[in-house]
C-alpha cells in the first residue's frame, strides 16, 4: 500500500515529468526561439545528442579519425540572418524574382523556424586533421579522392552504432535539400522534434518574424515545403 505522503510525492513526480516533456516540445524550442536542454561550449547540443557524440568521437579517435563539428545548434536569430542575407543577395544582386530566390535558397538552407539545427540534434562534421582546409562543406570533399573521404567511410560504417544517421542522403529520387554528406542527426531525439514541427501551425508562426519573402509562404508553398524539404529525408529519421 502507498501511504498519503508517498502518493503525493509520486503524483508530483509524474506531473513534473509530464510538464518537462511538454516543455521540451514547446513551439519556441522546436523553432529555435529558445531551448532548455543545450550543453557544450561554443557549439551546443541537446544533452542526449552531446553524450552520444562524445562516445562516437572517442571511438573514431581510436581509429585515427578526428571528428570535428563545424555546426551544431543554431538559433532562430542566426538562421534568420542567414536567410535574409541570401534573400537580399538573390533578389538584389542577381535580380531574381522573390519566388525564384526562395526556391534557390531552399536548395541548401532551411526557412528559419524549420531548421533541424534548431533542435541541437543535428551536426555538420569534418575531419579535424585538416584545420586549414577552406570551404569545407562541399560534397566532392567527401567523395573518393577528397580530403574527407576517410572520414566519410568511417561514418558510413560506424555512425549508426551511436545513433547518428545521414539526414540528406544522395538518393536520386529524394526531393528537397541537396545531398549533404556532412550532416548527421541523432535519431532518437530528432524524431520527436520532427513530429512536433510538422504538427505546428507554421503559416501562423512565420508572421511577424521579419523574414524576407515570408509573404510568399502561403499554405500551398508550406505544404510543398514540408513534404519535399522537411519530410523527404533519410527514411530512418522519420
Amino acid at each position: 500500500m502507498i501511504n498519503g505522503t508517498k502518493f503525493l510525492f509520486l503524483l508530483f513526480f509524474l506531473i513534473c515529468i509530464k510538464n518537462y516533456s511538454q516543455k521540451i516540445m514547446n513551439i519556441d524550442f522546436v523553432t529555435g526561439i529558445d531551448h532548455n536542454d543545450l550543453i557544450g561550449d561554443s557549439l551546443k547540443l541537446e544533452s542526449k545528442t552531446f553524450f552520444a557524440f562524445k562516445k562516437m568521437e572517442e571511438a573514431a579517435k581510436k581509429d585515427g579519425i578526428i571528428l570535428k563539428i563545424v555546426s551544431a545548434h543554431r538559433s532562430f536569430g542566426r538562421q534568420s540572418f542567414i536567410w535574409n542575407k541570401k534573400y537580399d543577395k538573390f533578389t538584389k544582386q542577381y535580380s531574381l524574382n522573390p519566388i525564384d530566390a526562395i526556391n534557390e535558397i531552399v536548395r541548401f538552407s532551411t526557412i528559419p523556424g524549420t531548421s533541424r539545427h534548431h533542435w541541437g540534434t543535428d551536426i555538420d562534421i569534418i575531419d579535424g586533421k585538416y584545420p586549414d582546409e577552406k570551404n569545407v562543406l562541399m560534397s566532392e570533399k567527401y567523395l573518393k579522392g577528397g580530403v574527407f573521404y576517410d572520414l566519410k567511410k568511417w561514418l558510413s560504417n560506424n555512425s549508426e552504432k551511436y545513433g547518428f544517421y545521414l539526414t540528406y542522403n544522395n538518393d536520386p529520387k529524394r526531393k528537397g535539400f541537396e545531398f549533404e554528406p556532412w550532416h548527421y542527426s541523432y535519431k532518437s531525439s530528432s524524431k520527436k522534434y520532427l513530429k512536433a514541427l510538422i504538427n505546428s501551425d507554421l503559416e501562423k508562426f512565420f508572421k511577424n518574424k521579419n523574414l524576407n519573402g515570408y509573404e510568399y509562404f502561403d499554405k500551398n508553398f508550406i505544404d510543398k515545403y514540408i513534404l519535399e524539404n522537411i519530410m523527404d529525408i533519410n527514411p530512418d529519421l522519420k
